[in-house]
């Protein structure tokens, strides 16, 4: 592994990141070991917003024959740098994909400490997948302290104008930023 000479902003940005991402479901099957995971692309799509508002990126490439480089950026140039190779079982165009693509997953999941979730708390069983509500928590925006819209929410709560159920029926609120929120 390699690192920046300093990563204080790295691990801020890291917890905030924690905060903020949800556990990730395994979508995919697989007939042959008869298993669940999560695929790459349910990953990425799971990841992506709360590594932009974190302040966070990755890079993932190919290196050599069978390498992958995993870089954890922040904005401020910090970094954290990984390399991890697996050589397919078959050595051909799509063995070497295959390959690359689970590298991929499992080094997101470890460089993020990513929590992929088999227990899905019954609703495939209940709602065939995600519950209404779950639905629609996805589509919103996570609240942000310090942002405009955090000092206006919290000073309608202050204020008794609004509670913190109302504020949730608008925004993603994590419980480091309810806590701010509600007190003083």
């Amino acid at each position: 592994m390699h690192k920046s000479n300093n990563l204080s902003e790295l691990a801020k940005s890291m917890i905030l990141f924690q905060v903020k991402v949800e556990s990730i479901k395994k979508d995919a099957k697989n007939p042959f070991f008869k298993s669940s995971y999560a695929s790459l692309s349910n990953i990425l799509d799971a990841i992506k917003e709360p590594l932009i508002e974190s302040g966070l990126s990755v890079l993932q490439f190919p290196t050599g024959d069978y390498g992958l480089t995993t870089i954890l950026l922040h904005e401020s140039g910090e970094y954290l740098k990984s390399e991890y190779s697996m050589r397919p079982v078959k050595d051909d165009p799509q063995g070497r994909g295959s390959a690359i693509t689970y590298a991929r997953r499992y080094a997101l999941a470890s460089v993020l400490s990513l929590n992929i979730d088999e227990d899905d708390d019954g609703n495939t069983a209940t709602y065939g997948g995600k519950n209404p509500q779950e639905a629609e928590d996805n589509n919103k925006q996570w609240l942000n302290k310090g942002s405009k819209d955090f000092d206006n929410a919290k000073e309608k709560l202050s204020a008794g104008k609004i509670t913190i159920a109302d504020v949730r029926k608008h925004y993603k609120v994590s419980k480091e930023v309810e806590s701010l929120l509600i007190n003083n």
